[in-house]
């Protein structure tokens, strides 16, 4: 009796013993491709349906990304919305958004179509098209429930991926440490993304040196390996069209060389058709991603029998959603040049407040957008109580103290301009920065600045300008200026010449907003060759204007604009006033004035690739009404005038003037395609004398001015061309622009 049932208890128990005995342990191994690695999020769909629980997890690459996102607890269908959540222009480029530079930074990165080191006076050249900020940021937003993990055999499937030393060309498994440092040196594709500093060891993309870690992974215990492989296949000589088809075929020796040992260790082997896109087709994911799932659905009964011999599933891991946190210590890492109070300035953290990742992202973007550092690596490490967090952050200094940088322009006024600059950071403090623009052309101009940074504290600024342009201008504009006696001409030539210096102190109440006070001296030279000088020793009357002024000024800004040349959101508003107390005097007409003018504007989008812009503009001088020559002066387009230029659609340049104005400006912009836009413009204004005090300007305008133009977004700035017309003068203009605005 004893005997049987013993059989009938091992009978009952033996399936349960075998199925134990029969648990396999599966391993996932993910190629790197770049947008070709899209593919896997298809395939770990097709994993998740068939009901394999992967235990181990490597790759490389793109394979390191998506993978360590599926090891850190995300299922196929959530990394499928990351994916379509996700701006991958934006990702890989680099971009800062606008909001996070303050307003020195702003101007700096709108003028320069080339940037370039130049330490030693000897040009180099960047590591990568971009440091992989974004990419860093990213990978820390999305893993931040991870915490205080160090160890990636910690994490809900446990991990590791490749990367390679640049130096000695070596394999460099990375299972430990910050996890968003790892995945974004794995990934750091060489040439797009500049390698990544960790442990004392330059890092590139782990595709150098092993692209397929299927080796490491059966080390590690995976009994079973099902790999997914997205690299190219070598290209027949007929679609080897170009220089980078060659290199790209040469680098693709040794990783297909290496396929051909790699393949018969992997157990389910998945081979998405690729063929169609390049390493940076992230435009067509949705269609990578199904070549993906495509791929696996022919493996997919291999893929079911799997998972019948493992005794359970795939795991069920529910990533906590944080919406705030509050940060109660700060730790830094390598700040040997910039001092605590200056990142601090740049985080804007406030320590046992709510915080949300978005704040703390922009924060990394003041940091990021003063371009002193390669890169920003920080960790949020809970505390014992889960509500405070330590942030930890490691920044890496940039060694890169000088710039050359290039740019190039064209407008009517100031015809061709090609921009060159030598900008040296740290000259006399760690937080300053020398800036020398010299303009090479038919109007030759210089631009000096040299500004302290003390972020949110007050800063100090030195500015140098000399700017100066010939153009045909209203004879009503010279004799206003110069008493003359009607010639019978309607335009004059004119040369005009500024020459300005600043010393300002500002403060920034958020990257948007910064208030600022200081004083200024001003030579301004007006005259014309056109003339003719009957009596020259008695006095030129080809000279209207050549006097110095000192002024103090203060002014207030705020720019949360998404884009300076083409804006679809945000608003703008620039005020400023300045008193005028001294003058040589030239033509002994001045007393103490002071001049105040203001510009609001604010775009929406209401629909997508559609933009409104309203904008208005006001400006009136008090007290002297002898000086003119710094009156207001409207028509023409730009946006970079100097003075009291106003641009104006339907009127040249300087046509109409006054010491006072008021104008309205509304434009539809539609972006047709990507960074291609049809701009429909409308613009009214009075301008005159006192328009204020007389009740003027709140009469029906005087001027207005129509625009139908044709922008496109380049890299060396916007190609604008614009028909203008003005129904009172019944005339046309138009206006063509090429360049950033200098």
């Amino acid at each position: 009796m004893k005997k049987l049932l013993l059989l009938l208890f091992l009978f009952v128990m033996l399936p349960g013993i075998s199925q134990e005995q029969e648990d396999l342990k599966v391993g996932l191994v993910l190629s790197g491709g770049g947008a070709k690695g899209l593919a896997h999020i298809g395939a770990l769909k097709v994993i998740e349906e068939a009901g394999i629980r992967i235990d181990y997890i490597g790759g490389s690459s793109m394979g390191a990304i998506i993978g360590g996102l599926y090891a850190s607890g995300y299922t196929a269908h959530e990394l499928d919305s990351i994916f379509h959540e996700t701006n991958f222009n934006i990702l890989i480029q680099d971009n800062i958004p606008r909001s996070a530079k303050s307003f020195y930074e702003k101007e700096d990165a709108e003028k320069y179509a080339i940037s370039l080191p130049f330490d030693d006076f000897k040009i180099g050249f960047p590591a990568g098209l971009s440091r992989g900020q974004n990419i860093y940021n990213l990978m820390s937003q999305l893993t931040m429930h991870l915490g205080n993990v160090d160890d990636f055999e910690e994490l809900p499937i446990p991990f590791f991926c490749v990367a390679a030393d640049v130096e000695t060309g070596e394999e460099v498994i990375l299972d430990e440490g910050s996890f968003a440092q790892a995945v974004s040196a794995s990934g750091a594709i060489p040439s797009i993304f500049s390698p990544v500093s960790l442990n004392g060891r330059l890092l590139t993309d782990g595709g150098v040196a092993n692209n397929y870690p299927v080796e490491e992974l059966r080390k590690r215990g995976a009994e079973v390996i099902i790999g997914v492989d997205v690299q190219d296949s070598l290209v027949n000589k007929d679609d080897l069209r170009n220089v980078f088809d060659i290199l790209a075929q040469i680098s693709n020796f040794r990783t297909i060389s290496d396929m051909k040992e790699k393949i018969p260790k992997t157990d389910i082997y998945i081979k998405p058709d690729i063929s169609p896109f390049s390493v940076l087709s992230f435009e067509k994911g949705e269609a990578i991603i199904d070549s993906g799932r495509v791929a696996s659905l022919k493996r997919k009964d291999d893929l079911e029998k799997l998972a019948a011999r493992q005794s359970t599933g795939p795991r069920n891991i529910v990533i906590p959603e944080m919406d705030t946190l509050q940060i109660s210590t700060l730790t830094l890492e390598g700040n040997n040049n910039y001092p605590r109070s200056y990142i601090l300035g740049k985080l804007r953290l406030n320590y046992f407040t709510d915080f949300t990742f978005k704040e703390l992202n922009e924060g990394i973007n003041n940091l990021s957008a003063t371009g002193n550092f390669n890169r920003i690596n920080y960790r949020l490490i809970p505390n014992n109580d889960d509500q405070l967090y330590t942030l930890s952050l490691q920044i890496e200094e940039s060694k890169n103290k000088s710039l050359l940088r290039l740019g190039v322009h064209y407008d009517e006024l100031y015809q061709i301009g090609a921009l060159i600059n030598f900008t040296h950071k740290s000259l006399l403090f760690t937080n300053d920065v020398t800036s020398l623009d010299v303009v090479v052309g038919d109007q030759f101009r210089y631009n000096f600045d040299y500004y302290i940074d003390k972020g949110f504290y007050w800063s100090i600024g030195v500015k140098s300008r000399y700017n100066n342009f010939d153009y045909p201008v209203s004879f009503d504009f010279a004799s206003e200026n110069a008493e003359l006696q009607d010639i019978g001409v309607n335009r004059i030539d004119i040369d005009y010449r500024d020459f300005t210096n600043q010393f300002y102190a500002e403060t920034l109440f958020k990257q948007v907003f910064s208030f600022g006070l200081g004083a200024e001296h001003k030579f301004l030279k007006i005259a014309s060759e056109t003339l003719n000088n009957p009596n020259p020793e008695i006095s030129d009357t080809r000279l209207f204007e050549n006097s110095h002024y000192y002024s103090a000024f203060g002014y207030l800004k705020y720019d949360s604009y998404d884009n300076k040349y083409f804006p679809s959101r945000g608003v703008y508003f620039d005020g400023n006033f300045h008193l005028y107390l001294f003058s040589s005097d030239f033509n002994n007409d001045f007393s103490e004035f002071s001049i105040a003018k203001g510009t609001l504007g604010y775009a929406f989008s209401p629909i997508n690739r559609f933009s409104t812009r309203i904008v208005t503009e006001a400006g009136f001088k008090i007290g002297n009404d002898g000086v003119n020559t710094l009156d207001f002066f409207l028509g023409g387009y730009g946006n970079n005038l100097i003075n009291n230029f106003v641009p104006f659609y339907g009127y040249d340049f300087i046509s109409l003037s006054g010491d006072s104005y008021i104008k309205g400006l509304v434009e539809f912009d539609y972006e047709i395609f990507r960074k291609n836009h049809v701009i429909a413009s409308a613009n009214i204004a009075n301008v005159g004398n006192k328009l204020y005090s007389s009740g003027d300007w709140f009469t029906m305008p005087d001027f207005t001015g129509y625009a139908l133009g044709y922008g496109i977004d380049t890299f060396i700035g916007p190609l604008e061309v614009k028909y203008t017309y003005s129904p009172e003068i019944k005339s046309s203009q138009w206006f063509f622009s090429l360049g950033f605005w200098f």
